[in-house]
């Protein structure tokens, strides 16, 4: 089995990604209660998850990167591109459910269940994606834990975009929210075994690659977040919350 270590700056920066992803799309799906049906409704709802599941993916990629596999590591780009529409997709469904109608405990954990799933679909799609000269296997215990950090971090998360209103509420819960996220994604990289499947490994190999792509992802993130807390910052959310009773 092979033994893997981990660049921490990366994983630092992938939290950092996480945090700031988790923070703009709070302050985007709070206009999603109080949106018009129709475009304005789908508008908002489009943004907030492209916030989230966007920095979840991100997220995800960089925190893989931040592996040395002690191998050259490519990935298969239709399943890298899938992996990124589960995560927008299914935090999109998750909003619609949880933010608009009678508020329920049963539409919180229905859309957090399937938000969840979502994140577990997008992270293991993306391990698939992976191309080495390795067999991967997982697991079982941490397999599971690992999806069920991704429903709970989920649950949390649509709680807290419909539920928190101050700004430092907000920034507070997406520190707690890039933990869950992290967690998360860690739990599932704990989860795999590798074994070679050559006789020998590459020895001129080196993580400089890796590093480099991953400080590409995390620029185009920053860019993307940034410019989707800009049109936030210039619409206003009517201050009304979400209460969840039966």
């Amino acid at each position: 089995m092979i033994e893997v270590e981990y660049n921490m700056l990366l994983v630092l920066v992938s939290y950092v990604i996480a945090v700031f992803g988790s923070y703009v799309g709070l302050n985007l799906a709070i206009r999603i209660p109080a949106a018009k049906p129709g475009s304005d409704l789908y508008f908002w709802v489009a943004l907030s998850s492209l916030a989230i599941g966007g920095a979840i993916w991100s997220m995800h990629y960089i925190g893989m990167m931040a592996v040395d596999m002690k191998m050259a590591v490519s990935y298969d780009l239709g399943l890298t591109i899938v992996s990124m529409l589960l995560a927008i997709i299914f935090v999109a469904i998750g909003l619609a459910i949880v933010g608009r109608g009678v508020p329920s405990m049963a539409k919180l954990i229905s859309g957090g269940v399937l938000a969840g799933l979502g994140v577990a679909a997008m992270h293991y799609t993306g391990m698939a994606s992976m191309e080495m000269e390795a067999t991967m296997s997982y697991n079982t215990p941490l397999f599971i834990a690992s999806i069920i950090i991704a429903i709970v971090a989920a649950t949390a998360a649509l709680w807290l975009a419909f539920n928190l209103r101050g700004n430092l509420q907000r920034f507070g819960s997406a520190f707690i929210m890039g933990v869950a996220v992290c967690g998360m994604h860690y739990t599932g990289m704990a989860a795999m075994e590798m074994t070679h499947t050559s006789q020998m490994m590459s020895m001129d190999y080196t993580h400089s690659g890796a590093f480099m792509s991953s400080m590409m992802i995390f620029i185009g993130a920053v860019v993307v977040l940034s410019a989707l807390w800009v049109v936030a910052a210039n619409n206003a959310p009517q201050k009304t919350a979400l209460v969840f009773g039966e």
